[in-house]
């Protein structure tokens, strides 16, 4: 009950309002606020009202002016760096090793044979242009479809308005040709005569005018970009385990292993093929177990491994650097040693001392990063290894998306979802101008940038790398007996120093450096600067807030009400204007009502003129149908008066 009055109460004084009208609060506020500035206008005289509204005015506004920056500030999320150093102990990390050329010559031969008949002949008349300086030595005829799949050609650009191209195979280099075409500065090829920059020609389909021509600095890169198209149009057509059976064997590869003081072997290693290089190992990956941590920094403590990487066995065409790729990365992610790896020479003892940096960057909305990929729009396709997230993969998935929808299928580099086959000249006689095109795509290169997003934590080791011929001249002998032994179980010297590349992998200290990312501004940070920029200009405090902020209650309470007494005056009006006479008052209504009554009486009754009246307190006769029913004349919302 107690409750109900309440409500009751509460609700005659929502509709009573405050009590003051706009002029009245506003005094009222100037006058109790504790803001400095209102008082003073109130108070003072005119000239110093005026002033006073002029300075009040004015630092209110600077007021909200820098309050607008501290927020615009405060939702730009900006981000400030930190570096610590720590000590711990640390887990290795993962080492994986390539062959700098991916496959055995010796295996592949059969199936280059052509390609490599094809480039020598090319080769020849390239640098032996003149009539009668070639070999004239009786050979099989050349594969010429396979040459006209991608054809390497020769451009003689003296007249540069109207550049001359050559097929060096259908054409006489002495005299020249009758294709033109407009080109960008090539590789160099020069005779005593003429001078030819050689280019790679690729068409959307053989025979058609649809071309494009890569040109390059140096013949010898125009050569080797060839053969790197026409090898990948034949290797994507061989069963991926062939391809490894093709590949260096870990047990060939891996001659000698140390771990700290424990002996390991090539079975501590986990295999991988991976495209550029072919079969590549991992030692410590921590797929199958867990990662190895160091017990100490330094050499003695570290992975130390000798390689034999049989130079003598490479592709000449295909791979021109001579060495091991390696690269160093965190556990249960894939290497990507084209972009992240570095090369240990042959005949050489590499010493790689690693310092670890660890990465902590602020998710959204302070930064773009995403911590598991789970968020990244682009589908991994390095999902099948079971490797983590990385922006390298989303990037390479993303190119191989838009190679399979523009070009209808993938590049050989990278890995295939379902039901999508590699591309290669028979099947797809265009896919080069189409890989070509869409490698130079700046659009498409655009899309996959804004698609990926980086790991927000991250783990980066810095190499401090060192090298010395190995073994020296007085040891070489007896070190090569014992490998060659070792591998071979032969006496003889199976080994030599273009072959054997021994690498020491250690941390240099155990300090690790911690770069993490925070909050440039909070919101205590925000909270404190509004309050201070208020109180500097106004002198105010939360509790002026407060008070402002009740007269702006205030004032809506007085305008509402004001709204709701105008709408009442507006209804009386029309009310008036639809009944312009006076309402009958409730006497006329009972007369009224009492005359209609007595015309309906029987007939033996006394005239109604005749009738006595009754005695009082006594009810009329038929007194429930004479009861007096109210007339609605002012409409359903009028008061009776």
């Amino acid at each position: 009950m107690n409750l109900k009055k309440y409500f009751i109460r509460a609700l005659h004084r929502l509709q009573k309002g405050p009590g003051y009208t706009y002029k009245e609060l506003l005094v009222w506020y100037c006058d109790n606020t504790n803001t400095h500035g209102p008082k003073r206008i109130i108070k003072e005289g005119p000239k110093k009202k005026l002033i006073w509204f002029f300075l009040t005015l004015l630092f209110a506004s600077l007021v909200f002016w820098q309050w607008g920056i501290l927020i615009n500030t405060y939702l730009s999320y900006n981000v400030t760096s930190s570096l610590s150093i720590g000590f711990k102990t640390m887990k290795f990390p993962a080492v994986t090793v390539c062959n700098a050329n991916p496959f055995k010559y010796s295996e592949v031969k059969h199936l280059l044979k052509e390609l490599d008949r094809l480039i020598e002949a090319a080769l020849e008349r390239i640098l032996q242009p003149t009539p009668g300086n070639g070999s004239n030595t009786s050979s099989p005829p050349l594969d010429l479809e396979l040459w006209h799949q991608i054809p390497l050609v020769l451009i003689d650009e003296h007249d540069k308005d109207n550049p001359i191209i050559l097929d060096i195979f259908e054409s006489n280099l002495a005299a020249g040709g009758n294709e033109t075409a407009a080109g960008n500065q090539t590789a160099n090829t020069t005779s005593e005569e003429k001078k030819y920059k050689l280019a790679v020609k690729l068409c959307s389909h053989q025979g058609s005018g649809n071309c494009t021509y890569r040109n390059f600095t140096s013949a010898a890169q125009a050569v080797t970009e060839w053969y790197i198209l026409q090898s990948t149009s034949i290797l994507s057509r061989v069963p991926l385990q062939e391809r490894i059976r093709m590949g260096y064997q870990a047990e060939d590869m891996i001659l000698a292993c140390l771990y700290g003081a424990e002996p390991c072997n090539y079975k501590n290693f986990t295999q991988i093929y991976h495209p550029d290089h072919g079969n590549c190992y991992i030692f410590n990956w921590g797929m199958d177990e867990e990662a190895l941590n160091s017990s100490n920094p330094g050499a003695e403590f570290g992975l130390k491994l000798i390689l034999d990487i049989s130079q003598q066995d490479y592709i000449p065409y295909l791979s021109s650097a001579a060495g091991a790729r390696l690269m160093l990365h965190q556990q249960k992610s894939f290497p990507f040693l084209k972009d992240q790896g570095i090369y240990a020479m042959a005949g050489t003892e590499t010493s790689i001392g690693v310092l670890v940096d660890e990465l902590e960057r602020m998710g959204y909305p302070y930064s773009d990063c995403t911590m598991n990929g789970s968020d990244v729009p682009v589908k991994n396709l390095y999902s099948q290894y079971n490797t983590s997230y990385s922006i390298q993969a989303c990037l390479r998935s993303c190119f191989q998306n838009h190679m399979i929808e523009i070009c209808g299928c993938g590049h050989y580099m990278f890995p295939l979802p379902d039901g999508v086959n590699y591309c290669n000249n028979e099947d797809n006689p265009g896919w080069a101008y189409c890989y070509s095109s869409l490698r130079s795509s700046i659009r498409h290169r655009q899309i996959c940038i804004d698609s990926c997003k980086e790991t927000c934590n991250d783990t980066q080791y810095k190499m401090t790398i060192s090298m010395a011929d190995w073994p020296s001249e007085a040891s070489e002998d007896w070190i090569f007996h014992i490998l060659s032994y070792e591998r071979d179980m032969s006496t003889n010297v199976t080994l030599d120093r273009n072959g054997i590349i021994k690498l020491n992998i250690y941390f240099q200290e155990y300090n690790y450096r911690t770069i993490s990312e925070s909050a440039a501004t909070t919101i205590v940070w925000l909270l404190s600067s509004l309050g201070g920029q208020f109180g500097f200009w106004m002198g105010g405090s939360v509790l002026c807030l407060i008070e402002f902020g009740e007269i702006i209650i205030d004032s809506l309470w007085i305008t509402v009400i004001n709204v709701i007494g105008w709408c009442k005056g507006l209804k009386q009006k029309r009310a008036q204007a639809r009944y312009p006479d006076a309402p009958p008052t409730v006497s006329e209504l009972v007369e009224a009502h009492t005359n209609l009554g007595f015309q309906h009486e029987d007939a033996g009754a006394l005239p109604r003129d005749e009738a006595l009246p009754p005695e009082p307190g006594t009810p009329p006769p038929n007194y429930d149908s004479l009861r007096v029913q109210p007339l609605d004349v002012l409409g359903p919302d009028s008061d009776a008066e």
